[in-house]
């Protein structure tokens, strides 16, 4: 056997707890990773956290490596970066992403690592799930040259789509969420902020990631005739009312879902690793740091996440650093 390694599991609803495991040997075209570092996304993993997945989501929601059901006990998680100590020689001793819950040492099929680009450091490359999601939701936006865009909700999503659209040439893009202090990292992202009632109207496309109903309706009030709403927030099991007996329909606005669990169909010739690999290349841009906003000991997790899942400990993503041979 490979011996033992740690885990972080959610035993119920608002309790989580570290459990030692046994890794199995690793077979042929395996490897074994020792975690450096995973990442907490507030969203997602809160809402999980908290036991908000609705039953007829147990199936979607499931992460690729997760263990147990929702609501608990479970094994979740999936923004994970550490060296391959044990595999197949062209990935020993390399860095790699991968989307695993939060584990000191693991043992998964090599298809499912993916090398980190040496110009990322190994501290950002836990971004790279949600710099994924953002990918895919630009593929479903499409946006183009000179639109007027606004991303309505400052997490980790939205801050994410909102990075990569400062690339954009000549776009105006602004970032709105209720938090003033997420003008701080809108700036460091190259992109403007505004308050909600404060926000720039007239959009052709707005991205909603705010998962709050009076983000969406502000979201539609954004947009101009025509205008698109691409949908990004995950609800879990909270019911959304919307105006749509208002302005809807005299304006002819489009409200689309977007979801990364399946490749967008305006890219339908990517393939998964293709869409991961573009997500770690995108970030060598050292502004994306801004994204992480505290880190943890990984021995610290069971007390830090009922405080991320409160709010008590503003976040967008909350980086997991495992110290020495990954038992912290």
């Amino acid at each position: 056997m490979n011996g033992p390694a740690r885990a972080f599991w959610l035993s119920s609803p608002g309790l989580g707890e570290i459990r030692e495991v046994s890794l199995p040997d690793p077979g042929e075209g395996e490897v074994v990773v020792r975690t450096l570092y995973s990442g907490v996304s507030r969203g997602t993993e809160t809402l999980v956290f908290r036991g908000g997945v609705p039953v007829s989501q147990h199936a979607a929601m499931r992460a690729p490596f997760q263990e147990g059901d929702f609501p608990g006990p479970v094994k979740y998680g999936y923004l994970n970066v550490g060296v391959v100590e044990e595999g197949p020689e062209q990935l020993l001793g390399r860095t790699v992403f991968c989307l695993y819950p939060h584990q000191s040492r693991y043992v998964v099929p090599a298809s499912a690592v993916t090398p980190v680009p040496s110009a990322v450091p190994a501290e950002r490359a836990v971004l790279a799930g949600t710099v994924e999601t953002a990918v895919n939701a630009l593929w479903d936006a499409a946006p183009l040259i000179g639109d007027r865009i606004a991303v309505v909700g400052g997490g980790m999503v939205g801050c994410s789509v909102a990075a990569l659209l400062a690339r954009f040439p000549g776009v105006r893009v602004q970032l709105v969420d209720a938090d003033p202090a997420r003008a701080g990292v809108a700036e460091a992202l190259g992109v403007g902020f505004a308050l909600p009632g404060d926000a720039l109207g007239g959009c052709d496309l707005v991205v909603h990631a705010s998962a709050t109903e009076q983000g969406l309706t502000r979201a539609l009030e954004l947009l101009s005739p025509e205008g698109t709403v691409v949908e990004l927030s995950w609800y879990g099991d909270r019911r959304v009312a919307l105006p749509l007996g208002e302005a809807f329909h005299s304006r002819r606005l489009v409200i689309r879902s977007s979801q990364v669990g399946t490749v967008s169909p305006r890219r339908a010739g990517r393939t998964y690793a293709d869409r991961l690999a573009l997500a770690l290349d995108l970030l060598a841009d050292p502004a994306l740091d801004a994204l992480i906003t505290g880190e943890s000991l990984f021995e610290e997790l069971p007390e830090v996440m009922p405080r991320l899942a409160s709010g008590e400990i503003p976040a967008l993503c909350h980086r997991i650093r495992y110290e020495g041979d990954g038992r912290a």
